[in-house]
């Protein structure tokens, strides 16, 4: 942290935000209380806050707080007509962990007093899978929108309905991905796949060979968060929206967030590498801003030498981590792998239970 603070001193770091960055500002500190304050935390109000942030205040609140109550009520309203094969005592818990998932990936049949209708599940978007051409495409905004997402958008919706039904849902991190992990009394942690809809066991997780034991090991994936976790990772979405929406920006912004959410959720892999990335970018503007050689720079003056230090050291602790990045076409294959070898990697045990009768 004393090195953190140096180069803070470095660059003549400020938190002060300007007029048009009002929004990401106001964010940040309600980010940042739901932190130090559990009382506040709240998924679905932390989303809307790094959305509203990179949409410039435009997101239509209104609409995204109705669907979700349209999407709750529809649940409750079909919690109350279905019953389950599982039969433990957690079994009212267990379905509303059910039910959720199919309102979110089954095709459903209704009435009301104007007729006959069907509920349309929300499916995959193959389309620019991370955001890099439109970071609106990681949104849950856009995902009620258009009822099609990622798997960002769809785990996130997932927690937050679970938040309104007052059931839980732990987000879990696999590389350049998130799920959701689920418990019960019988069968204990299970995953549970937004993206093709189905229960995948840890087999499938670790086949495309990207995640690597000491990964593992060292809680970069896998693991089920807790709700604080969950916000930091809300931190770092907002740090690389504004990313997105300042380009050109200092660093200090998202440098602050980063270190924020690192604070609440040591291990998170993505806050890590931003952090490193942020550094890196804070002391190439710097010797530019002076002039000279990089290189000349950072061997001549001991500050600088001492933040290269730190920034390299961030990275082989991010790789000694365990941290691999995997391509995009690794990414979609290992998706497809689900479907393609689904008797190999499908939990059939709660598969089974999951069925309504």
């Amino acid at each position: 942290m004393r090195k953190i603070i140096l180069i803070l001193l470095l660059v003549g770091i400020t938190v002060t935000a300007q007029d048009r960055e009002t929004l990401y500002k106001e964010a940040l500190v309600s980010l940042s209380e739901m932190l130090t304050d559990t009382t506040k935390i709240n998924f679905k109000k932390a989303v809307l806050l790094v959305e509203n942030a990179y949409l410039h205040g435009i997101l239509d609140t209104l609409a995204f707080n109705d669907e979700i109550d349209r999407l709750t009520k529809f649940t409750e309203t079909i919690y109350k007509n279905r019953s389950l094969l599982y039969k433990e005592r957690d079994s009212l818990t267990v379905k509303k962990q059910a039910v959720l998932f199919s309102v979110l990936k089954d095709t459903i049949p209704y009435y009301n007093e104007t007729g006959k209708y069907k509920h349309i599940p929300f499916t995959y978007d193959f389309e620019d899978i991370w955001g890099r051409k439109n970071w609106e495409n990681m949104f849950v905004s856009k995902l009620l929108q258009t009822r099609k997402g990622n798997c960002h958008s769809l785990p996130y919706l997932y927690k937050i309905l679970a938040q309104e039904l007052g059931a839980n849902a732990y987000l879990a991190l696999a590389p350049n991905h998130v799920y959701i992990k689920n418990q019960n009394k019988k069968d204990g942690w299970y995953n549970t796949e937004l993206t093709s809809g189905q229960f995948p066991n840890d087999a499938w997780l670790m086949a495309s060979g990207y995640i690597h034991l000491d990964a593992v090991v060292n809680k970069l994936y896998m693991e089920a968060l807790s709700d604080i976790q969950s916000v930091a990772m809300c931190l770092i979405d907002l740090a690389e929206g504004y990313n997105r929406a300042f380009p050109a920006n200092d660093g200090s912004f998202p440098l602050l967030a980063c270190e924020m959410a690192l604070k609440a959720y040591p291990h998170y892999i993505n806050g890590r590498i931003l952090r490193a990335e942020t550094l890196k970018r804070i002391l190439e503007q710097k010797i530019q801003q002076e002039g000279g050689e990089f290189n000349t720079k950072v061997r001549e003056n001991e500050e600088y030498k001492e933040a290269f230090l730190f920034m390299q050291n961030e990275y082989a602790t991010i790789h000694h981590a365990g941290y691999r990045r995997m391509p995009e076409k690794m990414y979609l294959k290992w998706l497809s792998s689900l479907k393609a070898e689904e008797e190999k990697y499908i939990n059939k045990e709660i598969t089974n239970r999951n069925k309504s009768n």
